[in-house]
């Protein structure tokens, strides 16, 4: 049985730097069972192998079905799990994560603690959203109001560019029939771009309660993702597919989206986006991921963290350490 600290140690002809592997592997309507060390990926045209060292994540679609010798060598290698509508696009349940290391989340944890970090990353993602405008000095309230004036005018713009008309934005939640063609669209790129935000966080191992724009929801920090792409993806594809027909407005903004994502390899650059802001001084979150064993220290009030896996008793009774 493998525990933590003991996971058997990879041969150089196993072992793949977390830079090398395919970030992302998207599969559907097949068995994923094992062969040696590599999965195999089973449908009506045949069997495809993949080594299971060069998986980052492993996004299982629809008609999947997954064997537990499959999972037991994903989890080996050190590759994540998680079960996504059609291309990623909806987010039903994740295994382990990505990283080894617990880098980006506490990364994560001490830029949310305090205050005046938080507000920092906060204006990131706004420079992310809105590039070329500075919202240095800006308080949170300030940035709200600069961030619903743009909104509203993107609104207006995107509709004037595909020639649908806007009344504004309406909608009932849990009553999607209730808006209008533009509307639908928008809440379905909307619920689109969580579910991909959600594959992501999930897979990166950071924490989804702990937001920087939104808060007190256990997807704040989803949804702070999520919200860096609306306008540049999630909008101009809802009003595009409203223009076509204002039938099955839901479906095909949905279908649009999955579409783009895996045209432009938009999964490994939401990725590359939480990196940055996370970890802006350019640290590596996957450092522990390439090391033969996973590094578990234990916290010191001060100094440098202790060593684990031994016994303090004598330390502490004779006043070593402290």
């Amino acid at each position: 049985m493998t525990t933590v600290g003991k996971r058997r140690a990879s041969t150089p002809r196993e072992l793949t730097r977390a830079a090398d592997r395919l970030s992302f592997v998207y599969l559907e309507r097949c068995t994923v069972h094992r062969d040696a060390n590599a999965i195999t990926a089973e449908d009506g045209e045949g069997v495809t192998h993949i080594p299971s060292a060069t998986i980052g994540t492993l996004l299982l679609g629809p008609g999947t079905r997954v064997t537990h010798q499959a999972m037991s060598v994903l989890g080996d290698s050190g590759a994540g799990v998680v079960w996504v509508g059609e291309h990623g696009v909806r987010f039903y349940a994740g295994g382990r994560s990505l990283t080894r290391s617990a880098a980006l989340a506490e990364a994560q944890a001490k830029a949310w603690a305090n205050r005046t970090t938080r507000l920092q990353v906060a204006r990131a993602m706004y420079r992310m959203r809105f590039p070329g405008e500075d919202p240095s000095g800006l308080t949170r309230q300030q940035m709200l109001g600069r961030e619903g004036k743009r909104i509203r005018e993107f609104y207006r713009r995107e509709a004037a560019r595909v020639g649908v008309p806007w009344h504004g934005r309406r909608f009932t939640p849990g009553d999607f029939n209730s808006g209008d063609p533009p509307n639908q669209g928008i809440t379905a790129a909307a619920q689109c771009l969580y579910g991909i935000a959600q594959a992501v966080v999930a897979a990166l191992g950071c924490v989804p309660a702990l937001g920087f724009v939104h808060s007190g929801h256990e997807l704040s920090f989803v949804l702070d993702v999520a919200d860096l792409y609306k306008t540049e993806v999630g909008i101009p594809i809802a009003f595009e597919v409203a223009a076509e027909s204002p039938e099955e407005v839901g479906p095909r903004t949905r279908r649009a989206v999955r579409d783009h994502v895996s045209r432009t390899g938009f999964l490994n650059r939401c990725v590359r986006d939480i990196k940055t802001l996370l970890l802006p001084e350019g640290g590596d979150a996957d450092t522990a991921e390439d090391t033969a064993f996973d590094r578990v220290v234990l916290l010191a009030d001060r100094g440098a963290d202790m060593e684990s896996g031994r016994n303090y008793a004598d330390a502490f009774e004779h006043g070593v350490i402290w």
